[in-house]
Parts: C-alpha cells; sequence; structure tokens
C-alpha cells in the first residue's frame, strides 16, 4: 500500500478512536443523573412536573433502556447515532439529527465567510509587517494584534452592537429582517441549500445577497478578529525567520526584484509554519461560531443547545448538539491534516518515507 495511502489510513484510524473516547466520556456524563429523572425528560410537557405516575415513568425507563449497566446504555445510544434518529428531543419536538442538519448551513457559511477573510488578511498583513519590522505599518499591525488576541469574542461583539448597529445603523443582527423575509415568501423565493447567500445567487436575488452580507458582516468580523490576529503573529514571526536567510541575501545580491522576492521566494517558505495556526483557526472558527450565532441571534447549531437548556435539560438534544460539534471538529482537523501533508514539504517527506 502506498505510503500516503497508509498515512490517511492511519488519520482516520486515530479519530475513530477519539471520537469513541469523546462519546463514551460525554454520555457517562449523562449517566450521573438518576433514571428517574432523565425518564421525566421523555414525558409531554404538561407530565413533566411531578405528577407522572410511577407505572408512566418505569415503562419510559424500560423502553429507553435506562435502568440498564453503562455499556449497554452507550449501545443502544451508539445504535441510535449510526440509524440516525439520535434520539427524539422532547424539547425540540423532533429527531435530534434532523434538527442540527437543518440548522447548519448557517453555521457553515459564517464559518466559511470567516475563513475566506481571515487567512488572506492574516497571511498578507502578516508577511508585509515581518518583511518591513519596526515602521509604521508594523507597528498599527503589532497594536491591532495586540487588541484582537487580547479581546474576547462575545465583549468584541457587544462593542460592534453598540457602534455599527445601535450608533451607526450600519449593519443588523438576526438573518435578515421581517420586511425581506415576507417579501422573499411573496415572491416564491427557493431555499436549495439552505445558505442564505448561495440561495440568493441561485434565485438571481442580488439585492438579498448584498442584504444577506449586509447581516452577516457583523459575526464575520467578530470570528476573524481573534483568529486573524494569532494567524498575523505567526506569519510575521515566520518572516522575520526568513527574511535574512542566505538564500534571501543570495537572491537579493543577484537583483531580483524585492516584490518578486517577497511573494514567489519568501511567501514560500512561511506557508509550511503557518498551515498549523491555519488548522487551529478553522476548528476555533467552528467551535466560536455558536456563541456568536447566539449573541446575533442567527439560526445556527447554537438554536439547538440554547433550546435545550430553557426548563428541564434535555439530555438527547445535549448530546447530540456535543457529538455533533465533536465530529465537525473531528472532520476538519482529519482534512487539515491531510492538506498540511500535501502542501507542507516536511511533512510530505516524512508521510512518503513511512
Amino acid at each position: 500500500m502506498p505510503p500516503f495511502i497508509q498515512f490517511i489510513f492511519r488519520r482516520l484510524f486515530t479519530a475513530f478512536v477519539s471520537l469513541i473516547a469523546i462519546t463514551m466520556l460525554l454520555y457517562a456524563g449523562v449517566m450521573l443523573t438518576p433514571p428517574e429523572a432523565r425518564a421525566r425528560l421523555y414525558l409531554p410537557q404538561g407530565n413533566n412536573e411531578g405528577r407522572a405516575s410511577q407505572a408512566l415513568v418505569q415503562s419510559v425507563i424500560e423502553k429507553h433502556h435506562l435502568d440498564e449497566p453503562y455499556l449497554i446504555q452507550y449501545g443502544y445510544w451508539v445504535r441510535s447515532l449510526l440509524t440516525g434518529s439520535w434520539g427524539y428531543s422532547p424539547t425540540l419536538r423532533e429527531y435530534v439529527l434532523l434538527a442540527l442538519l437543518r440548522r447548519t448551513p448557517v453555521t457553515l457559511e459564517l464559518a466559511l465567510y470567516s475563513l475566506l477573510l481571515l487567512i488572506p488578511l492574516g497571511l498578507v498583513s502578516g508577511f508585509i509587517a515581518g518583511w518591513q519590522p519596526y515602521r509604521r505599518f508594523d507597528s498599527i499591525f503589532r497594536g491591532l494584534a495586540y487588541f484582537g488576541t487580547s479581546m474576547p469574542p462575545f465583549i468584541f461583539s457587544m462593542i460592534l452592537l453598540a457602534v455599527f448597529y445601535v450608533r451607526l445603523g450600519w449593519f443588523a443582527p438576526e438573518r435578515m429582517d421581517v420586511a425581506t423575509e415576507l417579501e422573499m415568501v411573496r415572491s416564491g423565493f427557493v431555499n436549495y441549500t439552505g445558505a442564505l447567500t448561495l440561495d440568493s445567487l441561485l434565485n438571481r436575488r442580488f439585492d438579498i445577497f448584498l442584504l444577506a452580507l449586509r447581516h452577516l458582516a457583523m459575526p464575520i468580523m467578530t470570528l476573524s478578529m481573534f483568529y486573524w490576529a494569532t494567524l498575523g503573529r505567526v506569519t510575521r514571526a515566520a518572516v522575520l525567520g526568513q527574511r535574512n536567510q542566505e538564500y534571501i541575501i543570495a537572491a537579493r545580491a543577484r537583483g531580483i526584484a524585492e516584490r518578486r522576492l517577497m511573494w514567489r521566494h519568501a511567501l514560500r517558505a512561511i506557508l509550511a509554519p503557518t498551515l498549523t495556526t491555519m488548522a487551529i483557526s478553522a476548528s476555533g472558527i467552528v467551535t466560536s461560531s455558536f456563541v456568536v450565532e447566539i449573541i446575533f441571534v442567527l439560526p445556527g447549531v447554537s438554536q439547538v443547545i440554547v433550546k435545550a437548556m430553557r426548563g428541564l435539560p434535555d439530555a438527547p438534544a445535549s448530546l447530540g448538539f456535543a457529538v455533533y460539534s465533536v465530529m465537525m471538529v473531528i472532520s476538519l482537523m482529519f482534512i487539515l491534516d491531510v492538506l498540511q501533508a500535501i502542501l507542507d514539504p516536511r511533512v510530505r517527506d516524512e508521510v512518503l518515507k513511512g
């Protein structure tokens, strides 16, 4: 078997083992709650406040195997994951997986636009600051990067809301304003993917596309700020380590233009060490997007956990949300590991050696 295929299988096995270990820990936390308390979560809301008979509670316990040993309960729960139901949520009043999948396009749309903004901006700004250190641009960059890395996203989002929504009125929270939503219904707007910006282009409604971008502007800025600053600082440090290397000095002595020297020689050298930071930023964007969705009232995956924690805790929805988040991060890290093996010569050589 080729070494690269072996590398992919090793990464898949590691991801699978990680997923099993994390889900076992998650379900062990649920097992701390007595079976009777968990059984009441499956009862109609009118019967879950102590009025349910003991016989009804016991029937729910037997139906959902809530009194079985840990491994047996975990096995039934994993079987529900594999069959696609992920359990029934009494709070959402639907199967957990359907609720998560319906809200996923909003989360992916927000995360994708944030990555498309922060990666080029972080690379270019950090590269320019590192190539010309201690000048005006570098001083401005270091100040903004310090602000970005020290500012928690939920605080930064409050600042953006106060300035751009309350004070200036440029951008607004939520997915879309009510008037536009009503107009979309009247005009027969088709939701092909659930991602509003993409669906607006498929419907040839460029006005809705621009409005959707305006509503995403503040969440994207909130998500991108911290990770842009981190990626930019790592890029700047990598450039500082490369700008006085012998191959750069030799190329400059041969009369190669400074711009060509920057973008065609030094940039290739610093891409490898910044790939790890990009991977960490991508996984962080996915998890941080849940908090941002709640603040800006976006109907993403975070709505599942918000509704699940209202009133009585909803174990199926809470577990489903946790597993879904873990699966998204593990899948993303697997993809980025493979990309790093392709793009980073050092990792590629190590993989090919087996």
